[in-house]
Protein backbone atom coordinates (compact mmCIF):
# COMPACT_ATOMS: atom_id res chain seq x y z
CA UNK A 1 0.00 0.00 0.00
CA UNK A 2 2.75 2.68 0.65
CA UNK A 3 4.38 1.40 -2.01
CA UNK A 4 2.29 2.62 -4.17
CA UNK A 5 1.07 5.73 -2.38
CA UNK A 6 4.82 6.74 -2.82
CA UNK A 7 5.13 6.16 -6.39
CA UNK A 8 1.85 8.01 -7.10
CA UNK A 9 3.24 10.73 -5.16
CA UNK A 10 6.12 10.89 -6.87
CA UNK A 11 4.10 11.38 -10.08
CA UNK A 12 2.33 14.27 -8.38
CA UNK A 13 5.28 15.97 -7.65
CA UNK A 14 7.00 15.23 -10.92
CA UNK A 15 3.21 16.79 -12.80
CA UNK A 16 3.35 19.94 -10.66
CA UNK A 17 7.02 20.60 -12.08
CA UNK A 18 6.07 20.17 -15.44
CA UNK A 19 3.59 22.24 -15.08
CA UNK A 20 5.72 25.16 -14.48
CA UNK A 21 6.65 25.59 -18.07
CA UNK A 22 10.45 27.38 -19.08
CA UNK A 23 10.17 28.22 -15.50
CA UNK A 24 9.58 31.91 -13.59
CA UNK A 25 11.79 33.90 -15.54
CA UNK A 26 9.56 32.65 -18.59
CA UNK A 27 6.12 33.48 -17.28
CA UNK A 28 7.68 37.01 -16.13
CA UNK A 29 8.70 37.49 -19.72
CA UNK A 30 5.07 36.43 -20.89
CA UNK A 31 3.33 38.57 -18.26
CA UNK A 32 5.32 41.69 -19.56
CA UNK A 33 4.26 41.32 -22.91
CA UNK A 34 0.70 41.59 -21.80
CA UNK A 35 -0.14 38.10 -22.34
CA UNK A 36 -1.27 35.42 -20.27
CA UNK A 37 0.34 32.18 -19.62
CA UNK A 38 -1.46 28.82 -21.73
CA UNK A 39 -2.22 27.33 -18.11
CA UNK A 40 -3.65 30.71 -16.91
CA UNK A 41 -5.77 31.21 -20.33
CA UNK A 42 -7.22 27.71 -20.29
CA UNK A 43 -8.49 28.42 -16.42
CA UNK A 44 -10.03 32.08 -17.68
CA UNK A 45 -11.51 29.78 -20.72
CA UNK A 46 -13.13 26.31 -19.00
CA UNK A 47 -15.84 25.69 -16.51
CA UNK A 48 -13.98 25.95 -13.26
CA UNK A 49 -12.60 22.45 -12.44
CA UNK A 50 -13.59 20.37 -15.70
CA UNK A 51 -9.52 20.22 -17.36
CA UNK A 52 -8.42 16.87 -17.67
CA UNK A 53 -5.30 17.04 -18.94
CA UNK A 54 -3.82 14.70 -21.91
CA UNK A 55 -0.08 13.82 -22.93
CA UNK A 56 1.68 16.19 -19.42
CA UNK A 57 4.29 13.76 -19.46
CA UNK A 58 4.78 14.57 -23.09
CA UNK A 59 8.59 14.67 -24.07
CA UNK A 60 9.33 13.99 -20.26
CA UNK A 61 13.20 13.29 -20.10
CA UNK A 62 13.98 14.01 -24.07
CA UNK A 63 15.83 16.84 -25.36
CA UNK A 64 17.89 17.56 -22.69
CA UNK A 65 20.61 18.87 -24.92
CA UNK A 66 18.73 21.58 -25.77
CA UNK A 67 17.45 22.77 -22.57
CA UNK A 68 14.24 20.07 -22.63
CA UNK A 69 11.07 20.92 -23.30
CA UNK A 70 7.80 20.67 -20.94
CA UNK A 71 4.92 18.64 -22.00
CA UNK A 72 6.67 19.22 -25.55
CA UNK A 73 5.58 23.09 -25.30
CA UNK A 74 1.65 22.64 -25.75
CA UNK A 75 -0.82 21.44 -23.20
CA UNK A 76 -3.70 19.38 -24.48
CA UNK A 77 -6.57 18.17 -22.88
CA UNK A 78 -11.12 17.88 -22.15
CA UNK A 79 -12.66 19.94 -20.54
CA UNK A 80 -16.21 22.17 -20.00
CA UNK A 81 -16.77 25.31 -21.97
CA UNK A 82 -20.46 26.62 -20.52
CA UNK A 83 -21.15 22.56 -19.94
CA UNK A 84 -20.02 21.69 -23.83
CA UNK A 85 -16.97 18.87 -24.09
CA UNK A 86 -14.10 19.94 -25.59
CA UNK A 87 -10.49 19.35 -26.72
CA UNK A 88 -8.56 22.56 -25.79
CA UNK A 89 -4.40 22.52 -27.50
CA UNK A 90 -2.81 25.33 -26.50
CA UNK A 91 1.05 26.40 -27.13
CA UNK A 92 3.15 26.91 -24.24
CA UNK A 93 5.08 30.33 -24.96
CA UNK A 94 7.14 29.85 -21.75
CA UNK A 95 8.80 26.88 -23.24
CA UNK A 96 11.04 27.81 -26.28
CA UNK A 97 8.36 30.59 -27.15
CA UNK A 98 6.54 27.95 -28.06
CA UNK A 99 8.48 25.91 -31.00
CA UNK A 100 7.33 23.00 -32.26
CA UNK A 101 9.54 19.93 -31.36
CA UNK A 102 9.20 16.59 -32.85
CA UNK A 103 7.18 15.79 -29.64
CA UNK A 104 4.60 18.72 -30.13
CA UNK A 105 3.64 17.99 -33.31
CA UNK A 106 2.70 14.22 -32.23
CA UNK A 107 1.10 15.50 -29.13
CA UNK A 108 -0.82 18.08 -31.12
CA UNK A 109 -2.06 15.39 -33.49
CA UNK A 110 -2.58 12.45 -31.24
CA UNK A 111 -5.30 15.08 -29.42
CA UNK A 112 -6.64 16.02 -33.27
CA UNK A 113 -6.94 11.95 -33.67
CA UNK A 114 -8.98 12.09 -29.95
CA UNK A 115 -11.22 14.61 -31.40
CA UNK A 116 -11.70 13.67 -34.72
CA UNK A 117 -12.22 9.84 -33.33
CA UNK A 118 -14.95 10.75 -30.85
CA UNK A 119 -16.15 14.02 -32.32
CA UNK A 120 -15.32 16.36 -29.82
CA UNK A 121 -15.08 20.10 -30.51
CA UNK A 122 -11.36 21.44 -31.08
CA UNK A 123 -9.96 24.61 -29.14
CA UNK A 124 -6.58 25.98 -30.17
CA UNK A 125 -4.96 28.88 -28.53
CA UNK A 126 -1.73 29.69 -30.44
CA UNK A 127 1.37 31.26 -29.21
CA UNK A 128 4.47 29.59 -31.29
CA UNK A 129 7.26 30.58 -32.70
CA UNK A 130 7.09 27.65 -35.15
CA UNK A 131 8.89 24.44 -35.90
CA UNK A 132 12.29 24.14 -33.78
CA UNK A 133 14.73 24.62 -36.91
CA UNK A 134 17.85 22.38 -35.10
CA UNK A 135 15.27 19.38 -35.36
CA UNK A 136 13.53 20.04 -37.99
CA UNK A 137 14.38 17.35 -40.19
CA UNK A 138 11.82 15.34 -37.68
CA UNK A 139 9.75 18.03 -37.43
CA UNK A 140 8.50 18.47 -40.99
CA UNK A 141 7.92 15.44 -43.09
CA UNK A 142 6.40 12.87 -42.51
CA UNK A 143 3.09 11.40 -41.47
CA UNK A 144 3.10 12.20 -37.79
CA UNK A 145 4.77 15.49 -38.40
CA UNK A 146 3.59 19.16 -38.68
CA UNK A 147 1.87 19.07 -41.73
CA UNK A 148 -0.10 16.73 -40.72
CA UNK A 149 -2.00 18.86 -38.47
CA UNK A 150 -3.22 21.32 -41.03
CA UNK A 151 -4.75 18.24 -42.87
CA UNK A 152 -6.38 17.13 -39.65
CA UNK A 153 -7.44 20.65 -39.56
CA UNK A 154 -9.34 19.72 -42.95
CA UNK A 155 -10.64 16.56 -42.05
CA UNK A 156 -12.02 17.57 -38.91
CA UNK A 157 -14.14 20.61 -40.70
CA UNK A 158 -15.26 17.75 -43.15
CA UNK A 159 -16.63 15.73 -40.64
CA UNK A 160 -18.39 18.77 -38.73
CA UNK A 161 -16.21 19.23 -36.02
CA UNK A 162 -16.62 22.70 -34.29
CA UNK A 163 -13.12 24.31 -34.20
CA UNK A 164 -12.10 27.91 -32.83
CA UNK A 165 -8.48 29.40 -32.75
CA UNK A 166 -7.49 31.94 -30.94
CA UNK A 167 -4.24 33.67 -31.72
CA UNK A 168 -2.64 35.28 -28.32
CA UNK A 169 0.97 35.60 -29.63
CA UNK A 170 2.82 34.61 -32.48
CA UNK A 171 2.02 32.74 -35.26
CA UNK A 172 4.49 32.28 -38.43
CA UNK A 173 5.44 30.42 -41.41
CA UNK A 174 3.51 26.99 -41.90
CA UNK A 175 2.13 27.42 -38.39
CA UNK A 176 -0.31 30.06 -39.87
CA UNK A 177 -2.28 27.66 -41.98
CA UNK A 178 -3.87 26.14 -38.52
CA UNK A 179 -6.20 29.10 -37.22
CA UNK A 180 -7.15 30.21 -40.42
CA UNK A 181 -8.39 26.42 -41.92
CA UNK A 182 -11.03 26.27 -38.17
CA UNK A 183 -14.49 27.79 -38.62
CA UNK A 184 -13.73 30.76 -35.75
CA UNK A 185 -10.58 32.81 -36.42
CA UNK A 186 -9.84 35.36 -33.02
CA UNK A 187 -7.04 37.33 -32.84
CA UNK A 188 -5.79 39.48 -29.58
CA UNK A 189 -3.88 42.73 -30.71
CA UNK A 190 -0.22 42.63 -30.44
CA UNK A 191 -0.12 39.04 -31.97
CA UNK A 192 1.41 38.38 -35.28
CA UNK A 193 0.06 36.24 -38.03
CA UNK A 194 2.27 35.87 -41.38
CA UNK A 195 4.00 33.33 -43.51
CA UNK A 196 6.91 35.27 -43.17
CA UNK A 197 8.10 37.74 -40.52
CA UNK A 198 9.52 41.02 -41.33
CA UNK A 199 13.25 39.93 -41.11
CA UNK A 200 12.36 36.98 -43.56
CA UNK A 201 10.49 39.39 -46.11
CA UNK A 202 13.29 41.97 -45.78
CA UNK A 203 15.94 39.11 -46.84
CA UNK A 204 13.60 37.30 -49.58
CA UNK A 205 12.66 40.41 -51.24
CA UNK A 206 14.22 43.52 -49.90
CA UNK A 207 11.02 44.62 -48.68
CA UNK A 208 10.96 47.00 -44.94
CA UNK A 209 7.89 46.68 -43.28
CA UNK A 210 6.77 46.67 -39.36
CA UNK A 211 5.35 43.39 -37.77
CA UNK A 212 2.19 44.89 -37.59
CA UNK A 213 1.76 46.01 -40.84
CA UNK A 214 2.34 42.89 -42.03
CA UNK A 215 0.22 40.73 -39.93
CA UNK A 216 -1.08 42.28 -36.87
CA UNK A 217 -4.67 42.27 -35.74
CA UNK A 218 -5.60 45.59 -37.06
CA UNK A 219 -4.42 44.11 -40.54
CA UNK A 220 -6.12 41.18 -40.34
CA UNK A 221 -9.61 42.06 -39.41
CA UNK A 222 -9.42 45.02 -41.65
CA UNK A 223 -7.95 44.33 -44.83
CA UNK A 224 -6.97 40.61 -45.17
CA UNK A 225 -10.19 39.84 -43.64
CA UNK A 226 -8.48 36.66 -42.21
CA UNK A 227 -9.70 37.58 -38.76
CA UNK A 228 -13.27 36.83 -37.70
CA UNK A 229 -12.95 38.88 -33.94
CA UNK A 230 -9.95 41.16 -33.28
CA UNK A 231 -10.11 41.30 -29.26
CA UNK A 232 -7.83 43.78 -26.88
CA UNK A 233 -5.94 41.19 -25.26
CA UNK A 234 -5.91 37.36 -23.61
CA UNK A 235 -9.08 37.85 -21.33
CA UNK A 236 -11.55 39.53 -23.44
CA UNK A 237 -11.06 37.29 -26.84
CA UNK A 238 -11.67 34.04 -24.24
CA UNK A 239 -14.72 35.65 -23.20
CA UNK A 240 -15.44 36.11 -26.77
CA UNK A 241 -14.73 32.15 -27.37
CA UNK A 242 -16.97 31.49 -24.56
CA UNK A 243 -20.31 33.59 -25.99
CA UNK A 244 -19.36 31.81 -29.50
CA UNK A 245 -19.52 28.41 -27.72
CA UNK A 246 -22.41 28.47 -26.05
CA UNK A 247 -24.53 29.49 -28.96
CA UNK A 248 -23.53 26.10 -30.75
CA UNK A 249 -26.52 23.83 -31.53
CA UNK A 250 -26.69 20.18 -29.95
CA UNK A 251 -25.87 17.32 -32.31
CA UNK A 252 -27.17 13.96 -32.39
CA UNK A 253 -26.38 11.74 -29.37
CA UNK A 254 -24.40 8.07 -29.37
CA UNK A 255 -26.30 4.87 -29.09
CA UNK A 256 -24.10 3.85 -25.79
CA UNK A 257 -26.61 2.86 -23.53
CA UNK A 258 -26.51 5.05 -20.34
CA UNK A 259 -28.47 5.71 -16.46
CA UNK A 260 -27.93 7.66 -14.01
CA UNK A 261 -24.52 6.79 -12.24
CA UNK A 262 -23.83 4.86 -9.09
CA UNK A 263 -21.25 5.12 -6.79
CA UNK A 264 -19.15 1.65 -6.08
CA UNK A 265 -20.34 -0.20 -3.09
CA UNK A 266 -16.85 -0.56 -1.88
CA UNK A 267 -14.41 2.86 -1.69
CA UNK A 268 -11.87 3.18 -4.10
CA UNK A 269 -9.23 4.03 -1.65
CA UNK A 270 -9.40 0.19 -0.73
CA UNK A 271 -7.49 0.01 -4.28
CA UNK A 272 -4.13 0.81 -2.78
CA UNK A 273 -4.34 -2.51 0.27
CA UNK A 274 -5.37 -4.61 -2.76
CA UNK A 275 -2.87 -4.07 -5.57
CA UNK A 276 0.40 -5.86 -5.23
CA UNK A 277 2.78 -6.14 -8.39
CA UNK A 278 5.09 -8.82 -6.63
CA UNK A 279 4.38 -12.39 -8.26
CA UNK A 280 4.52 -14.51 -5.22
CA UNK A 281 1.22 -12.85 -3.69
CA UNK A 282 -1.01 -12.59 -6.67
CA UNK A 283 -4.62 -10.36 -6.10
CA UNK A 284 -7.88 -10.90 -7.72
CA UNK A 285 -8.65 -8.35 -10.21
CA UNK A 286 -12.67 -8.54 -9.39
CA UNK A 287 -11.74 -6.62 -6.01
CA UNK A 288 -10.14 -4.15 -8.55
CA UNK A 289 -13.28 -3.64 -10.30
CA UNK A 290 -15.95 -3.89 -7.18
CA UNK A 291 -14.51 -0.46 -6.49
CA UNK A 292 -14.86 0.74 -10.36
CA UNK A 293 -17.93 0.02 -11.48
CA UNK A 294 -21.18 1.60 -10.72
CA UNK A 295 -22.74 -0.18 -7.01
CA UNK A 296 -19.79 -2.61 -7.14
CA UNK A 297 -22.15 -4.97 -10.00
CA UNK A 298 -20.85 -7.07 -12.17
CA UNK A 299 -22.60 -9.52 -14.77
CA UNK A 300 -19.27 -12.22 -15.34
CA UNK A 301 -19.33 -13.91 -18.76
CA UNK A 302 -18.50 -17.42 -18.54
CA UNK A 303 -17.00 -17.30 -14.72
CA UNK A 304 -15.82 -21.00 -14.87
CA UNK A 305 -13.93 -20.84 -18.28
CA UNK A 306 -10.93 -19.56 -19.29
CA UNK A 307 -10.56 -18.17 -15.56
CA UNK A 308 -7.23 -16.08 -16.23
CA UNK A 309 -9.23 -13.45 -18.32
CA UNK A 310 -12.18 -12.09 -16.57
CA UNK A 311 -15.29 -10.68 -19.07
CA UNK A 312 -18.35 -9.58 -17.62
CA UNK A 313 -21.04 -6.52 -18.45
CA UNK A 314 -21.13 -2.94 -16.05
CA UNK A 315 -21.77 0.44 -16.30
CA UNK A 316 -19.02 3.07 -15.02
CA UNK A 317 -20.38 6.23 -14.70
CA UNK A 318 -23.92 4.98 -15.78
CA UNK A 319 -22.43 4.00 -19.11
CA UNK A 320 -22.84 0.27 -19.72
CA UNK A 321 -19.32 -0.91 -21.13
CA UNK A 322 -17.67 -4.25 -21.38
CA UNK A 323 -14.93 -5.46 -19.03
CA UNK A 324 -12.10 -7.31 -20.32
CA UNK A 325 -9.07 -7.58 -17.55
CA UNK A 326 -6.62 -9.88 -16.89
CA UNK A 327 -6.67 -12.24 -13.48
CA UNK A 328 -3.76 -12.27 -11.25
CA UNK A 329 -4.83 -14.87 -9.23
CA UNK A 330 -3.73 -18.63 -10.79
CA UNK A 331 -6.61 -20.65 -11.32
CA UNK A 332 -7.25 -24.53 -12.12
CA UNK A 333 -8.90 -25.84 -15.37
CA UNK A 334 -9.97 -29.45 -16.35
CA UNK A 335 -9.10 -29.98 -19.87
CA UNK A 336 -10.85 -31.69 -22.98
CA UNK A 337 -9.31 -35.40 -21.19
CA UNK A 338 -10.80 -34.41 -17.72
CA UNK A 339 -7.28 -33.32 -16.16
CA UNK A 340 -6.93 -30.59 -14.17
CA UNK A 341 -3.64 -28.21 -14.02
CA UNK A 342 -3.32 -25.09 -12.84
CA UNK A 343 -2.78 -21.54 -15.02
CA UNK A 344 -0.88 -19.02 -13.82
CA UNK A 345 -2.28 -15.68 -13.62
CA UNK A 346 -1.66 -12.79 -16.09
CA UNK A 347 -1.14 -15.13 -18.67
CA UNK A 348 -3.76 -15.62 -21.67
CA UNK A 349 -4.54 -19.58 -22.05
CA UNK A 350 -6.14 -20.64 -25.31
CA UNK A 351 -9.52 -21.16 -23.44
CA UNK A 352 -9.21 -17.42 -21.87
CA UNK A 353 -8.70 -16.03 -25.95
CA UNK A 354 -11.35 -18.21 -26.93
CA UNK A 355 -13.43 -16.76 -24.42
CA UNK A 356 -12.78 -12.63 -24.66
CA UNK A 357 -12.81 -13.30 -28.78
CA UNK A 358 -16.00 -14.36 -28.29
CA UNK A 359 -17.12 -12.07 -25.93
CA UNK A 360 -15.42 -8.95 -27.63
CA UNK A 361 -18.45 -9.95 -30.70
CA UNK A 362 -20.97 -9.93 -28.59
CA UNK A 363 -20.28 -6.38 -27.05
CA UNK A 364 -20.03 -5.22 -30.81
CA UNK A 365 -22.83 -6.89 -31.79
CA UNK A 366 -25.22 -5.09 -28.77
CA UNK A 367 -23.49 -1.62 -28.83
CA UNK A 368 -21.47 -2.01 -26.01
CA UNK A 369 -18.10 -0.40 -25.41
CA UNK A 370 -15.25 -2.33 -24.22
CA UNK A 371 -13.38 -1.25 -20.90
CA UNK A 372 -9.67 -3.60 -20.99
CA UNK A 373 -7.48 -3.79 -17.37
CA UNK A 374 -4.24 -4.95 -18.49
CA UNK A 375 -2.18 -7.20 -16.14
CA UNK A 376 -0.50 -9.92 -18.76
CA UNK A 377 2.88 -11.75 -18.99
CA UNK A 378 2.00 -13.11 -22.17
CA UNK A 379 -0.05 -15.81 -23.80
CA UNK A 380 1.07 -19.07 -22.98
CA UNK A 381 4.07 -21.42 -24.42
CA UNK A 382 5.14 -24.78 -24.39
CA UNK A 383 4.22 -28.06 -26.30
CA UNK A 384 0.43 -28.30 -24.68
CA UNK A 385 -0.37 -24.63 -24.99
CA UNK A 386 0.67 -24.89 -28.80
CA UNK A 387 -1.04 -28.54 -29.37
CA UNK A 388 -4.16 -26.78 -27.77
CA UNK A 389 -3.97 -23.98 -30.86
CA UNK A 390 -2.86 -21.16 -28.87
CA UNK A 391 -1.92 -19.12 -31.58
CA UNK A 392 -5.17 -19.57 -33.27
CA UNK A 393 -7.11 -18.73 -30.40
CA UNK A 394 -4.75 -15.73 -29.39
CA UNK A 395 -5.43 -14.80 -33.45
CA UNK A 396 -9.15 -14.84 -33.09
CA UNK A 397 -9.33 -12.67 -30.07
CA UNK A 398 -6.56 -9.81 -32.13
CA UNK A 399 -8.67 -10.11 -34.73
CA UNK A 400 -11.95 -9.33 -32.67
CA UNK A 401 -9.88 -5.93 -30.98
CA UNK A 402 -8.86 -5.23 -33.94
CA UNK A 403 -11.92 -4.97 -36.00
CA UNK A 404 -13.89 -3.82 -33.31
CA UNK A 405 -16.54 -0.80 -33.94
CA UNK A 406 -17.39 0.04 -30.39
CA UNK A 407 -15.07 2.56 -28.45
CA UNK A 408 -11.94 0.62 -26.65
CA UNK A 409 -10.70 1.88 -23.20
CA UNK A 410 -7.49 0.49 -22.27
CA UNK A 411 -5.89 0.97 -18.74
CA UNK A 412 -2.81 -0.28 -17.98
CA UNK A 413 -2.61 -2.01 -14.36
CA UNK A 414 0.76 -3.69 -14.06
CA UNK A 415 2.34 -5.53 -16.86
CA UNK A 416 1.41 -5.30 -20.25
CA UNK A 417 3.73 -7.12 -21.95
CA UNK A 418 4.17 -9.02 -25.59
CA UNK A 419 1.17 -10.65 -27.83
CA UNK A 420 -0.82 -9.73 -24.56
CA UNK A 421 -0.32 -6.28 -24.66
CA UNK A 422 -1.63 -6.58 -28.24
CA UNK A 423 -4.47 -8.83 -27.73
CA UNK A 424 -5.82 -6.40 -24.53
CA UNK A 425 -6.06 -3.63 -27.03
CA UNK A 426 -2.98 -2.01 -26.99
CA UNK A 427 -2.06 1.64 -28.50
CA UNK A 428 -1.13 -0.21 -32.04
CA UNK A 429 -5.13 -1.11 -32.15
CA UNK A 430 -7.03 2.37 -32.01
CA UNK A 431 -7.73 2.40 -28.52
CA UNK A 432 -9.65 5.68 -27.91
CA UNK A 433 -8.04 6.10 -24.83
CA UNK A 434 -4.74 5.16 -22.63
CA UNK A 435 -4.52 5.09 -19.28
CA UNK A 436 -2.45 3.70 -16.92
CA UNK A 437 -1.49 3.44 -13.66
CA UNK A 438 1.98 4.62 -11.98
CA UNK A 439 2.86 0.69 -11.74
CA UNK A 440 2.07 0.05 -15.18
CA UNK A 441 5.16 -1.68 -17.41
CA UNK A 442 4.81 -1.63 -20.99
CA UNK A 443 7.54 -3.97 -23.21
CA UNK A 444 8.04 -6.94 -25.31
CA UNK A 445 9.17 -8.47 -22.43
CA UNK A 446 9.94 -7.77 -18.31
CA UNK A 447 12.94 -6.68 -17.27
CA UNK A 448 13.94 -9.90 -15.56
CA UNK A 449 12.95 -12.01 -18.88
CA UNK A 450 14.89 -9.40 -21.22
CA UNK A 451 18.49 -9.80 -19.06
CA UNK A 452 18.24 -13.47 -18.66
CA UNK A 453 17.22 -13.96 -22.40
CA UNK A 454 19.94 -11.55 -23.47
CA UNK A 455 23.29 -12.53 -21.28
CA UNK A 456 21.98 -15.90 -22.31
CA UNK A 457 22.50 -15.13 -25.81
CA UNK A 458 25.90 -13.39 -25.07
CA UNK A 459 27.27 -16.31 -23.18
CA UNK A 460 26.70 -18.49 -26.19
CA UNK A 461 27.62 -16.05 -28.75
CA UNK A 462 31.11 -15.76 -26.31
CA UNK A 463 31.43 -19.45 -26.15
CA UNK A 464 31.46 -19.54 -29.89
CA UNK A 465 34.49 -17.85 -30.04
CA UNK A 466 36.76 -19.20 -27.42
CA UNK A 467 36.02 -16.76 -24.41
CA UNK A 468 34.08 -17.73 -21.61
CA UNK A 469 32.27 -14.77 -19.06
CA UNK A 470 32.86 -14.91 -15.07
CA UNK A 471 29.84 -14.83 -12.95
CA UNK A 472 30.60 -11.35 -12.11
CA UNK A 473 30.99 -10.53 -15.88
CA UNK A 474 27.47 -12.20 -16.14
CA UNK A 475 26.06 -10.47 -13.53
CA UNK A 476 27.29 -7.35 -14.33
CA UNK A 477 25.82 -7.82 -18.22
CA UNK A 478 22.67 -8.92 -16.53
CA UNK A 479 21.93 -5.72 -14.63
CA UNK A 480 23.25 -3.28 -17.25
CA UNK A 481 20.35 -4.85 -19.75
CA UNK A 482 17.56 -5.09 -16.49
CA UNK A 483 18.43 -1.36 -15.71
CA UNK A 484 17.95 -0.24 -19.39
CA UNK A 485 15.05 -2.34 -19.78
CA UNK A 486 13.23 -1.52 -16.51
CA UNK A 487 13.85 2.11 -17.55
CA UNK A 488 12.03 1.56 -20.74
CA UNK A 489 9.47 -0.01 -18.94
CA UNK A 490 8.66 2.90 -16.89
CA UNK A 491 5.27 4.25 -17.66
CA UNK A 492 6.49 7.87 -17.48
CA UNK A 493 9.08 6.66 -20.76
CA UNK A 494 6.01 5.45 -22.68
CA UNK A 495 3.90 8.53 -21.41
CA UNK A 496 6.74 10.58 -23.09
CA UNK A 497 6.51 9.22 -25.91
CA UNK A 498 2.67 9.56 -25.91
CA UNK A 499 2.32 5.58 -26.02
CA UNK A 500 0.03 6.51 -22.46
CA UNK A 501 -2.60 9.41 -22.91
CA UNK A 502 -2.32 10.05 -18.83
CA UNK A 503 -0.72 8.02 -16.10
CA UNK A 504 -3.79 8.10 -13.07
CA UNK A 505 -3.81 7.53 -9.38
CA UNK A 506 -5.40 4.23 -9.43
CA UNK A 507 -8.32 5.67 -7.12
CA UNK A 508 -8.96 8.14 -9.79
CA UNK A 509 -9.60 5.05 -12.68
CA UNK A 510 -13.56 5.26 -12.88
CA UNK A 511 -13.63 8.81 -12.86
CA UNK A 512 -11.15 8.93 -15.79
CA UNK A 513 -13.02 6.21 -18.18
CA UNK A 514 -16.04 7.94 -17.47
CA UNK A 515 -14.59 10.50 -18.95
CA UNK A 516 -13.54 8.96 -21.45
CA UNK A 517 -16.87 7.86 -22.15
CA UNK A 518 -18.65 11.24 -21.98
CA UNK A 519 -15.93 12.15 -25.16
CA UNK A 520 -16.88 9.12 -26.74
CA UNK A 521 -20.41 9.58 -26.70
CA UNK A 522 -20.24 12.30 -28.80
CA UNK A 523 -19.77 10.42 -31.83
CA UNK A 524 -22.99 8.82 -33.03
CA UNK A 525 -21.16 7.01 -36.05
CA UNK A 526 -20.84 3.44 -35.49
CA UNK A 527 -19.54 1.28 -38.20
CA UNK A 528 -20.92 -1.71 -39.81
CA UNK A 529 -18.89 -4.81 -37.31
CA UNK A 530 -17.26 -6.92 -39.61
CA UNK A 531 -13.94 -9.68 -38.96
CA UNK A 532 -12.98 -11.27 -41.58
CA UNK A 533 -11.77 -14.63 -41.72
CA UNK A 534 -11.19 -16.27 -38.43
CA UNK A 535 -9.42 -19.39 -37.91
CA UNK A 536 -11.77 -21.61 -35.85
Amino acid sequence: MRFLADLMSQVRNEGEKICEGGGSKAIENQHTKGRLTARERIELLIDPGTFFELGIYAAHGMYEEWGGAAAAGVITGIARVQTRLVMIIANDATVKAGAFFPMTSKKVIRAQNIAIENRIPTIYLVDSAGVFLPLQEDVFPDTDDFGRVFRNNAVMSALGIPQIAAIMGMCVAGGGYLPVMCDHVLMTDGSGLFLAGPALVQAAIGQKVSAEDLGGAAMHAGISGTVDFREPNDAACLSRIRSIVEKWGYRRQSPWDRKKPVEPAMAAEEIYGIYDSSPARPYDMKEILARVLDGSRFDEYKPEYGKTLICGYGRIGGFAVGIVANQKLHAQQIDHEGHKRIEFGGVIYTESAEKAARFIMDCNQNLIPLVFFHDVNGFMVGRDAEWSGIIKAGAKMVNAVSNSVVPKIAVIVGGSFGAGHYAMCGKAFDPRFVFAWPTARYAVMSGDSAAGTLVEIKVKQLERSGKKLSEEEKKELYESVKRTYDEQTDPRYGAARLWIDKIIDPIETRDAIAQALEAAALNPDVPEFKVGVLQT
